[in-house]
């Protein structure tokens, strides 16, 4: 079976109580578990990572390529800031998929330029909690396209 990991970046542990107008009211524990039922209906296995320690994020893509088959990743904050972020995905042969709540493109300046995207096999933002389900559909998209080769 094929594995998974979502990666949530910086603050993400306080979603469902932060600025609910642009990120909503559903908690990180309830997207997870969303999450968890549509990789059990994609036949395919899930874990989840949640940290606001640059490093530790690294780390754990670094690692990823060991356990998983792909990497679906919220990097927050970091998506604007994080080289090293940026790096570790371009250093790991497998697919991530980077994702947004928010639409990036419509908010403050600065949030418009990620280090993420271009080093990602894909990038879907602006749908709320939706977005993590299209990264979780891509992510398996792009596995099946891997298995045909």
């Amino acid at each position: 079976m094929k594995k998974i990991i979502v990666i949530h970046g910086p603050n993400l542990n306080l979603l469902g109580r932060r600025e609910k107008k642009i990120y909503g009211t559903m908690s990180l524990e309830v997207i997870n578990r969303t999450l968890a039922a549509q990789a059990k209906k994609e036949g395919v296995g899930i874990a989840f990572f949640q940290s606001n320690v640059e490093g530790e994020i690294v780390d754990r893509l670094q690692a990823a390529e060991e356990e998983f088959d792909a990497v679906v990743i919220n990097p927050a904050a970091f998506t604007h800031t994080s080289v090293a972020i940026a790096d570790a995905i371009a250093a790991i042969s497998i697919p991530v998929v980077e994702v947004h709540l928010s639409n990036i493109h419509a908010r403050e300046e600065f949030r418009k330029k990620s280090y993420v995207s271009p080093v990602a096999a894909g990038v879907v933002f602006g749908f709320g909690v939706e977005s993590y389900l299209l990264g979780l559909q891509g992510a398996v998209g792009l596995l099946a396209k891997r298995k045909k080769k």
